[in-house]
């Protein structure tokens, strides 16, 4: 009897469906916990309009996230540039998808941000930093931007702002679009 229960543990474990989560890896010299060519980790996340989006659903498209929060000086100087220069320019094409995640801020506080930004862009809430830190190590600073191909897989990631990084990830999203 024990050697069938035994054998019944076993093919359980080596035929069960429950997913197998990914691994992360230690955080880069950023703080990044993700490498590019890998698939972006899947998150939900609700939106200040009261959506909910699942990053898989994406699928097929080009995807921008932005993580930010209030807080962050860097973000409110980089916020501006990536509704000018990615957002008003994108916003209607239907291979492209752009949210701000705000890490670990209340729903009105993440909308008077908008406000205060002059952001149009969707902005998603992070409580605890959880989508965050599947991406970049919970203690990592932002502003972040991670740029995902059609097939989910991450090909850029930038840190802080950088006028010369800026416009290589505007040059980069131009160029998955024309694909």
């Amino acid at each position: 009897m024990k050697k069938v229960l035994l054998c019944a543990a076993f093919m359980s474990c080596l035929f069960s469906t429950t997913p197998v989560v990914a691994q992360t890896h230690e955080p880069d010299a950023v703080g990044y916990v993700v490498r590019l060519g890998e698939v972006a980790p899947d998150f939900e996340m609700k939106l200040t309009d009261d959506q909910t989006v699942r990053l898989s659903d994406l699928r097929g498209k080009i995807v921008m996230l932005q993580f930010t929060a209030s807080w962050c000086g860097v973000c409110r100087k980089e916020m501006p540039f990536i509704e000018k220069d990615i957002w008003q320019k994108y916003k209607e094409h239907p291979s492209f998808a752009l949210y701000g995640i705000d890490r670990d801020e209340p729903l009105e506080r993440v909308k008077s941000f908008a406000r205060q930004t002059k952001v149009t862009y969707p902005l998603g809430l992070d409580p605890g930093a959880d989508i965050f830190a599947k991406y970049a190590d919970r203690k990592a600073g932002i502003t972040r931007n991670v740029l995902i191909d059609k097939e989910g897989k991450i090909v850029m990631m930038t840190r802080l702002y950088n006028e010369d990084e800026f416009s290589s990830l505007c040059k980069k999203i131009a160029e998955l679009l024309e694909e």
